[in-house]
């Protein structure tokens, strides 16, 4: 964990704070804020390990807005190989003034890196991470193993976090990522609270939550549904937010199973909020309480930073709440209705925002009259409204009607019912004001821009000097004949001089006093410093010129800063460029893989001539598969002469790994040809437990051949290459891959894999704390059917997670040769969504195409076609993704 060993003015934020800010705190504690303090002054909170606040900053107002409001850190992009592309992210020299401006003040700067990266962008990714550990940044967050290799390449002492997107959610990743040299990893946010607890005591890595801010509905980095229905990659930092969509759940009738009974943003969950839950979660040990926003405002910055940092140094000070202040200010600055997400537990639909995927702002009141004629609006108020606030109605017939509020009145009660011009209607009262499009009585109101607090906000990073200020004690000596000289210290112990050329002088008039001299040292403008305590030392009458003394502050102020930034120095680190793939086109022997989750398929595609068998993981019948199947499997496979590998579950929660440690203990001794794996834990449990050969699939992502190079280095023996590769980028690797390359060709591919299952939601009573499993008792299929009627399969697996598919099924049986003469070892056919009779066809297919020494003419091209059926997508084979 990182040490935080900071004084009470550090932890509690600087010295110089707007009452605002401190008014919160207890009597005794508010006074240690303001008054002053010599360095080395001991207090209560001094030798603890103090949780980081880890705040989002997608542009330099809402970087000042972070480090302002009390951010012990901060994560940013630049330009290049962020997940949040569309950020105003920060270009070399951004990043430079970013970093330095920090570093002043203690405050860490993480930058994100967090995409998956193709070979041509490897060099440039090489120069971008020497530039970030020469500019000074504090760690680099990675979803890519390839460019973590690179990064142990090229800047081998840069602190490494594993992303979210790598969606380490148990114990197994967390100790496989600490042995590969991570030093954090931020985990998936589908984690307990209990799971949280036991990672924590059994790692010696650092743990990253996420605690406030909108939530991905899929587990973070296994999400291809804005990729693959919209062309633009969530792991390539372009998620177009598909789950923000309307969507209707369907049976196979086309009937929309809830009619009115929910909304139609099925896919949209709330925003997280967990400040009341800040003690459990510092208690466990977290390191870093991470904010999500780098698409959001500075205004939003500032505030849920401020009332986060808030919570944490009353949790620290022994006298933690969360004040109705701190719920009011949180949820009007955004919010979609807020949830624990699965902290504490399941649930169910109280987690999604289902009636509106955006801000919903504050319940402001229903409407009680509105008057056509002169277009106004009369609102019981329940909080508090202002000129230039904006206000939304949900309209009963119409949607949603918006209106800024310009003119405002209080509605005096009596007979005539007068109105009087404010600026200002407090909670309680009844306001009318002007709106232009009709709402109707009982309509609800929502206030979703408070104009107070946003100005309120802008004061964190728009005046243009400091909110929070460094305490620094000055010393100053002064004598005739002498130079004056001026020392500072600041609370961390930092120690600097300015000195004059001017030499004291015999005073005829005006001799230096310490009024005038505290006047002239106290004027520290825009550094980050403020005066805490002078001390003068002045012998004789003497006489300085006040620009002499100017100077003397500007030195030591520049020395001071130059002071705090020394200790976050570094040397350069020796590069010898980047290592080059070797090619090794090296002649393999191409087969058809199919995935199944029965044996009656596995039959099928052993009888239509499949090659390999990747046989049990998720059931998508949600039926268990027993270690009795997985046996029959290994032995109806080998008695054809056909190769098997025996999947995992695509998610292994952590209360689930020591069954899936006696499961590869059980499965062992059948003898398969290999495990297939899912992620980085999975991966590293099949090597310590067995000594079966491991395959990664493609939810391990491969785009690069540093990551197939690493994969090897961690001893899988054959890898399924990202399904957002295409086919230039999949030749290139195959030519230059040090182990066996698969690529999926055919079947409905997951678009997400979810905790949060729809049907059980909505359906099923899940929040209840039980659910029906109308997955299964129903006896339906469902779909979730968008705006252009396109309907997307949902089938929950027997560890209740749900798989979104895609609407179409990808089939590339025209151009199944290519990948042969590519040396792709494994054209694989997801399966487990086909009936056995379609999988035996769609296997029998392949076999026949595979074959072809060259591509298609036209008319042989038009009966593989015909073959496909309708409903057809080549995925990103011939498009590639942004």
């Amino acid at each position: 964990m990182r040490i935080f060993q900071w004084e009470l003015w550090t932890l509690i934020g600087f010295s110089r704070i707007n009452p605002l800010l401190y008014g919160w705190l207890p009597a005794n504690l508010a006074e240690e804020v303001i008054a002053p303090h010599s360095v080395g002054q001991k207090n209560v909170l001094e030798d603890m390990d103090l949780v980081e606040l880890l705040a989002p900053a997608g542009s330099r107002e809402a970087l000042i807005a972070a480090i302002e409001s009390g951010a012990n850190a901060v994560y940013l992009a630049g330009n290049m190989f962020g997940a949040r592309a569309y950020a105003d992210n920060f270009d070399e020299e951004g990043l430079r003034e970013a970093i330095r401006m920090a570093h002043l003040r203690n405050v860490l700067i993480n930058v994100t890196v967090n995409t998956i990266v193709d070979d041509r962008e490897l060099p440039a990714m090489a120069d971008y991470l020497r530039f970030l550990y020469e500019a000074g940044a504090d760690a680099i967050l990675v979803q890519d193993l390839g460019v973590a290799r690179l990064a142990r390449e090229v800047v081998p002492n840069l602190p490494l976090h594993a992303s979210t997107q790598m969606t380490v959610h148990n114990l197994d990743g967390v100790l496989a990522l600490e042995k590969m040299g991570f030093t954090r990893v931020v985990l998936s946010r589908e984690v307990s609270l209990a799971t949280i607890k036991h990672i924590i005591a059994n790692c010696h890595v650092e743990i990253e939550v996420f605690v406030h801010g909108a939530l991905c509905v899929c587990y973070s980095g296994q999400c291809l549904m804005s990729s693959l229905i919209g062309g633009r990659s969530g792991n390539r930092g372009r998620c177009a937010q598909p789950c923000r969509l309307p969507y209707t759940l369907v049976d196979e009738q086309d009937k929309d199973v809830l009619e009115d009974s929910a909304g139609k943003y099925l896919l949209s969950p709330r925003d997280m909020k967990t400040i009341e839950l800040l003690p459990e979660l510092i208690d466990a040990g977290v390191a870093s309480l991470k904010i999500e926003g780098r698409m959001k405002r500075p205004e939003y910055v500032a505030i849920v930073v401020n009332n986060y940092r808030q919570a944490i140094d009353r949790h620290y000070a022994g006298q933690f709440q969360v004040t109705d202040k701190n719920e009011h200010d949180l949820a009007q600055i955004f919010n979609r209705d807020f949830t624990t997400a699965y902290l504490e537990k399941k649930q169910g639909r109280n987690m999604m925002s289902d009636r509106r995927p955006n801000n919903r702002g504050l319940m402001l009141g229903r409407v009680m009259e509105y008057d056509r004629r002169a277009g106004m609006v009369t609102i019981k108020l329940n909080d508090t409204l202002a000129v230039g606030d904006q206000v939304d109605f949900w309209v009963k017939v119409g949607g949603r009607v918006t209106a800024t509020v310009k003119d405002l009145h209080i509605v005096k009660s009596g007979k005539n019912r007068n109105m009087v011009a404010v600026e200002r209607a407090e909670a309680g009262s009844v306001a009318a004001f002007p709106v232009e499009s009709p709402v109707y009585e009982h309509d609800r109101a929502f206030k979703v821009f408070d104009n107070e607090l946003m100005e309120w906000a802008k004061g964190f990073y728009n005046t243009g000097a400091p909110v929070r200020r460094i305490p620094v004690d000055v010393t100053v000596e002064t004598a005739v004949g002498q130079p004056l000289t001026i020392t500072m210290v600041d609370v961390d112990g930092n120690k600097a001089i300015g000195q004059t050329k001017f030499i004291g002088q015999e005073a005829i008039k005006r001799p230096l006093g310490e009024d005038t001299i505290r006047k002239q040292v106290a004027r520290l403008g825009t550094s980050v410093f403020e005066l805490r305590t002078l001390t003068c030392h002045i012998t004789g009458q003497v006489m300085v010129p006040m620009s002499e003394i100017n100077e003397a502050r500007r030195q030591a102020v520049e020395r001071l800063e130059e002071q705090r930034l020394a200790k976050f120095n570094r040397p350069k680190p020796a590069y010898h460029g980047l290592s080059v793939a070797k090619t090794t086109q090296q002649r393999v022997n191409t087969g058809i893989a199919a995935v199944v989750d029965n044996l009656e398929k596995a039959q099928a595609a052993l009888e239509a001539g499949a090659d390999w068998l990747i046989f049990g993981g998720e059931s998508y019948s949600h039926m268990a598969i027993t270690p009795m199947e997985y046996e029959k499997a290994v032995y109806m496979a080998h008695k054809r002469g056909v190769k098997i590998a025996l999947n995992t579950p695509r998610i292994i929660r952590d209360a689930e790994e020591e069954a899936f440690h006696k499961w590869l203990r059980t499965v062992a001794p059948y003898q398969p040809d290999a495990i297939n794996v899912h992620n980085i834990g999975a991966l590293a449990a099949v090597k310590e437990l067995t000594d079966i050969p491991v395959h990664t699939d493609y939810s391990v992502i491969a785009y690069n051949h540093k990551t197939l190079t690493y994969l090897q280095e961690l001893g899988v023996s054959g890898a399924t290459l990202s399904p957002e590769l295409n086919l230039t980028q999949v030749e290139a690797l195959a030519k230059s891959s040090p182990i066996p390359l698969g690529c999926i060709v055919d079947g409905n591919l997951e678009l997400m894999v979810s905790e949060y299952c729809a049907t059980g939601s909505f359906i099923g009573g899940l929040h209840t704390g039980k659910c029906s499993a109308p997955c299964v008792n129903s006896g339906k299929r469902f779909f979730l059917k968008d705006r252009k009627d396109i309907k997307f399969p949902l089938v929950m697996d027997q560890y209740c997670h749900m798989h979104v598919l895609n609407a179409n099924r990808l089939s590339m049986l025209p151009h199944a040769m290519k990948f042969r003469k590519m040396g792709i070892n494994q054209l694989r056919i997801e399966g487990r969504y086909m009936t056995a009779g379609e999988l035996k066809k769609i296997v029998g297919n392949y076999k026949k195409y595979l074959i072809y020494d060259n591509d298609l003419n036209e008319q042989e091209k038009a009966v593989a076609m015909g073959l496909e059926g309708s409903g057809i997508t080549r995925g990103h084979y011939f498009r590639g993704v942004l």
